[in-house]
């Protein structure tokens, strides 16, 4: 039976509470934000059940105006997320600038939703349903587009015993980190619901330009044409596997005991685990090479170190030595999680410095399409306070994405419900996904949440 599909009811657009001075300026991209002009935005949300007040007919206007309010005070402090792209060419001399224009936009976009399904609905199944896609604005756009569309977009969308709220966000100006921070900021002054709160967390919003270089940089092309890349993966299931905290401390302990060590983290470990095992669920020739890539925060690598809250892009991928698929099989678990580990601690100022120079003698736009379709890619982070977020309605139930960046071998790690646990996204062509099902070295650390009503 076909699932129904959202009704849009409303949508609207937020400006900051207030104009800085600081926001009427260009706000410029740095060489970490410009190669993922061709990459779709972010698109995360929060599931959250609808508590015993939802039974009052103004619940949801109440909601409603709640969150616009909200986030028109967390815009004073992202106000480049009410922006759009801008983008100066001249011939000679030859420029091709792509800055944010926080000045001249109708704002963020707010998008309010409805579905005719229930929370079971969405979390039962034993895929993630494909409905759960239209949760969120800006379905396939790439970031280039954020010159004619909204660089942020909230939707929330009601079903029958739940609310969704998800957020579209331009990769262009954020990483996970930048992400979440202004999640959790939204969250934060939504539960204040106070003009004057202090942050916990406010962004820093100095841009990083490694010292003697220009903040204004060009990008070597004449139209969007040469390098925005709208990719299309083949079919792709897409499944949610959770590991207990009692399964990830199992894992890394064998891991350590494996290379009699105790350097070997539980992500580590964990990485290792699904590098394995998608690789023997791909079949691939034993002399097939294979390597396993680590979205990385590099705030805290660079030296001097940025803040921790810096407000961009700052991430290069970690990636391992390329092993053959054969000896990667033929190897325990600690073998492949050493092998991780060595790459994440060689991940350091100076290789940082080395990708960068090299991308500044010839700037370039990345496209997912290049990802290798023998590895796999551990994305986001369980170390992102994803569950903080409450909006006024407890702690949410789940977390689902949307369509945005997904590949084969690409992995999304997630924080938990509960403490120490991780949950994993995992997107995989039909058959290899049902290879994984059945491996026993996967399935026996991982598990199938389901979902208790009780919560």
């Amino acid at each position: 039976m076909e699932s129904p599909n959202v009704k849009y009811i409303s949508e609207c657009f937020i400006q900051p509470h207030l104009a800085s001075e600081e926001s009427k300026q260009p706000f410029y991209l740095t060489p970490s934000d410009l190669p993922m002009l061709s990459f779709h935005y972010i698109q995360k949300g929060l599931l959250f059940t609808k508590p015993p007040e939802a039974r009052n007919p103004c619940f949801v206007h109440t909601l409603l105006a709640k969150l616009k309010h909200s986030l028109s005070l967390a815009l004073v402090h992202f106000y480049p997320l009410a922006g759009r792209l801008v983008t100066k060419k001249e011939q000679d001399p030859h420029l091709y600038l792509v800055y944010v224009d926080c000045s001249n936009s109708p704002g963020a976009k707010f998008i309010h939703a409805s579905l005719e399904m229930s929370i079971s609905d969405i979390l039962s199944p034993t895929d993630v349903p494909l409905v759960v896609q239209s949760f969120f604005d800006h379905d396939r756009a790439v970031n280039h587009d954020g010159h004619s569309t909204s660089l942020l977009t909230a939707q929330v969308t009601e079903l029958v015993d739940g609310v969704f709220i998800g957020l579209s966000m331009n990769h262009s100006l954020v990483d996970g980190t930048s992400y979440w921070n202004f999640f959790n900021t939204w969250s934060e002054i939504f539960q204040a619901q106070n003009n004057n709160i202090t942050l916990s967390n406010p962004p820093v919003m100095d841009r990083w330009i490694p010292e003697g270089l220009d903040p204004i940089i060009s990008l070597p092309y004449t139209e969007p044409s040469e390098f925005i890349d709208r990719f299309e993966p083949p079919k792709l299931r897409e499944r949610m596997f959770h590991f207990s905290s009692e399964s990830l401390a199992k894992l890394k302990a064998k891991a350590n005991s494996e290379c009699n060590t105790s350097k070997i983290s539980t992500f580590q470990a964990l990485s290792a685990l699904l590098w394995r095992t998608i690789t023997r669920a791909r079949v691939l020739p034993p002399d097939q090479e294979t390597r396993c890539k680590l979205a990385a925060n590099n705030r805290a690598r660079l030296d001097p170190p940025l803040a921790p809250n810096y407000f961009g892009n700052s991430v290069y991928p970690i990636t391992s030595e390329p092993i053959k698929a054969g000896e990667l099989l033929d190897h325990g678990l600690g073998w492949a999680a050493l092998k991780v580990h060595r790459a994440v601690v060689t991940l350091n100022h100076q290789a940082l410095k080395g990708f960068l120079d090299h991308w500044l003698k010839s700037p370039a736009v990345f496209s997912p399409r290049f990802f290798d379709p023998f590895s796999v890619m551990m994305g986001s982070s369980p170390r992102f306070d994803m569950y903080r977020n409450e909006f006024g309605m407890g702690k949410a139930v789940a977390l689902r994405s949307g369509y945005a960046n997904k590949f084969s071998g690409k992995v999304s790690a997630f924080q938990g419900r509960e403490s120490g646990s991780i949950d994993l996204e995992v997107c995989l062509p039909p058959e290899t996904m049902g290879a994984l099902e059945s491996d026993d070295e996967f399935m026996e650390a991982a598990s199938v949440a389901s979902y208790d009503q009780s919560t």
